[in-house]
């Protein structure tokens, strides 16, 4: 008996639908955890690439000096002072004196613009406890404290965050809090807690300054793309410990973002993920996209029938979403705005496809060659034309 290449597809999407139940399961008993309080109240360093201005910046500054920690220092990296984010530090320091420092870029080693920041970053903090975070994201109050707790665990060598998202003005900003929300947070948490697989985002990582020398310190990284990956598989190769996923979410802040700027953001991940994860394991991650199979199975033999079920694998996924949403932000997202999720998702799809076949990204104003590991293997042309993009894009 031979089975229909549409049915299959939409059994493919019936068991994604499946899978991504389950990912919101994972995220909901991650989030109602209670959270560690911290023994002691050691200094921290917080370690701030800056690259352009990203919506909010001083907003998301602002988070950062509300902490509620009795000792840390915030240090904000600017490649070069013709930098557009350079003033608005300079401005950081001014207001926050003895919180906020301003750390020109001294020398560029590796091939990663972002990991030569933080080599200079880290050369320039005070303190034995580091935390990486994005230029674009907002924070709580007792952020430090929950990262101190993790650990103080010695057995922890990383702590990273969920993401949740805010702000979106534009379309495209939009799709990619959509996703945040809906696809990545989820698989991060689901990874974790079902699979005991460790996947760190550098929008917030944290690390003791001996762990990192342990593993060769930022210049382990400075020539991939994906350092914060790597980081994350290295502390139980290299360490023999393991990363911890912090119970409350970073909130990306993103407002103008277009929907090309969105299409070409997730182009870029998923030639970083495809060279990360390999092609075998990329390639079954399309089970996580119902709506793109099922539109496939409605397009290859279109009929009331084919159409329903894409409307109800659309209706289910619009669902699962918006629950994940309600969870990681308050409110979740409203009506008109999560009638979007399949576009995005079919969006995404696209992107999906172009990381199979591509070995370019641009990033950060250049065109580069990916290799295996997210090993950046060279430029492959100039600085591209236009402002600088922001560091977290």
């Amino acid at each position: 008996m031979t089975i229909s290449p549409t049915l299959l597809l939409f059994g493919a999407a019936a068991l994604g639908l499946a899978a991504v139940g389950l990912q919101l399961a994972s995220l909901r008993r991650h989030l109602r955890a209670p959270v560690k309080a911290p023994r002691a109240s050691p200094p921290v360093s917080i370690l701030k690439p800056l690259c352009g201005l990203d919506d909010g910046l001083e907003e998301n500054l602002a988070t950062f000096a509300a902490l509620a920690w009795p000792d840390f220092e915030v240090l904000l990296g600017v490649r070069s002072p013709r930098d557009a984010a350079y003033p608005l530090a300079r401005a950081a320091a001014r207001r926050w004196p003895g919180r906020f420092r301003v750390v020109l870029q001294r020398g560029a080693p590796g091939l990663n613009p972002k990991v030569n920041q933080l080599l200079t970053l880290a050369r320039a903090a005070r303190h034995d406890l580091l935390v990486v975070s994005d230029s674009n994201v907002r924070v709580g109050p007792g952020y430090l404290a929950e990262i101190v707790a993790l650990l103080e665990d010695e057995q922890v060598g990383l702590v990273t965050h969920p993401i949740s998202a805010e702000g979106e003005a534009r379309v495209g900003s939009l799709m990619d809090h959509l996703h945040l929300t809906g696809s990545v947070t989820p698989g991060i948490v689901a990874a974790k807690r079902l699979l005991g697989r460790d996947i760190v985002v550098g929008k917030s990582m944290a690390l003791r300054r001996r762990d990192l020398s342990a593993m060769g310190g930022f210049e382990a990284v400075q020539d991939v793309l994906a350092e914060d990956y790597v980081m994350g598989r290295m502390i139980s190769s290299v360490l023999g410990k393991r990363v911890a996923v912090a119970r409350t979410p970073v909130r990306n802040v993103s407002e103008r973002r277009s929907l090309r700027e969105f299409s070409a953001r997730y182009r870029r991940w998923a030639v970083i993920q495809r060279h990360a994860a390999g092609r075998l394991p990329y390639a079954g991650m399309a089970l996580l996209n119902p709506v793109l199979l099922a539109t496939a199975g409605a397009a290859l033999a279109p009929s009331p029938a084919t159409l329903a079920a894409l409307g109800a694998t659309c209706g289910a996924k619009i669902a699962l979403d918006a629950s994940s949403a309600r969870l990681l932000r308050p409110g979740g997202f409203r009506a008109r705005q999560l009638a979007l999720v399949p576009v995005k998702d079919l969006v995404f799809g696209t992107s999906w496809a172009w990381g199979l076949v591509r070995r370019t990204v641009a990033w950060r104003g250049t065109r580069i060659v990916v290799g295996a590991g997210t090993r950046i293997e060279a430029p492959a042309h100039a600085a591209l034309p236009g402002p600088a993009i922001s560091s977290a894009a």
